[in-house]
């Protein structure tokens, strides 16, 4: 009697483990899209700058570069054009930032000084990218042209690349060129009414805490491997994209374009580039 018992028990204690782990198993097989879950880059920190000390600073250059969309590295920029699962677009998170208060926005407006002046709200910026216009539609009733007015938002597609207001700077202290972003500027193609396409900044944002705050909690796709997920704060201050430089700071207030054109533009462009570059090394002897 005593062994049937025991047997019963042993039995009843199998039987509620194996029930146990039947509805722990039912509770766990959630379908998981990949070979484990991804932590979200929500976690992440934007990359830890140095500090600067004015008196440490003995030469430095303003200059502005332009990010294109279309160059091949630059394109984790650009995609995708419609938000999937936590990937979006620069233009799609720099517009839910500036809609939900995170992050302010300025009119494009370059001083001498290149100075950020005029604040711009998000509804401002809505109605400035807004395109309206007219069109031609035939009417049913009268078989007559009719003009019909419309009004066309910013789209995300329409952003195809971006302005980088940027310090290079020589840290004394450090011993070395080092470089500062400033702001950052959406551009769109549109038409100036001749039927030309021309680049059009929509606003510049202070590249400060709130904007890295809210890059760094962003992931860009990573091409090369997507096991290790970037933020587009790790690609600005990593400089993880190609570029090229249209205005550095001058007494003539003026972009490259209004003293060079063609290849000659992109050859002062690279004189800029390789200035700098000089710089940093006639400070040694060798």
């Amino acid at each position: 009697m005593k062994k049937l018992f025991v047997i019963i028990g042993f039995w009843g204690f199998f039987s509620l483990c194996m029930s146990e782990a039947s509805a722990q198993y039912i509770t766990d097989q959630s379908f998981v899209d990949g070979i484990f879950v991804e932590n979200a880059t929500g976690v992440k920190e934007p990359i830890h700058l140095p500090s600067i000390r004015e008196a440490d600073v003995m030469w430095k250059k303003t200059i502005w570069r332009e990010i294109d969309f279309n160059q091949k590295m630059n394109q984790g920029f650009y995609f995708p054009v419609v938000p999937h699962q936590n990937w979006q677009n620069l233009i799609t998170i720099l517009m839910n930032g500036l809609r939900s208060g995170e992050i302010v926005a300025y009119a494009d407006e370059i001083t001498s000084t290149g100075e950020l002046i005029n604040p711009i709200s998000y509804s401002k910026i809505v109605e400035n990218t807004t395109l309206r216009g007219s069109t031609k539609r035939l009417n049913d009733d009268t078989g007559e042209l009719e003009d019909i007015a419309y009004e066309e938002q910013l789209k995300s597609e329409d952003v195809t690349r971006c302005r980088v207001k940027e310090i290079w700077y020589f840290d004394k202290q450090r011993s070395q060129m080092m470089v500062r972003i400033i702001a950052i500027c959406p551009v769109r193609l549109a038409d100036d009414g001749n039927g030309n396409m021309v680049t059009e900044p929509l606003f510049w944002v202070p590249y400060n805490d709130a904007t890295r705050r809210l890059l760094a909690k962003s992931p860009f796709f990573n091409r090369q491997n997507s096991a290790t997920q970037l933020s587009y704060d790790e690609v600005f201050v990593k400089r993880m994209f190609d570029s090229y430089i249209y205005r550095e700071e001058n007494i003539y207030d003026r972009n490259i374009k209004d003293y060079a054109k063609g290849v000659e533009a992109l050859n002062e462009s690279e004189r800029i580039k390789q200035s700098i570059i000089d710089y940093e090394q006639q400070l040694w002897e060798y």
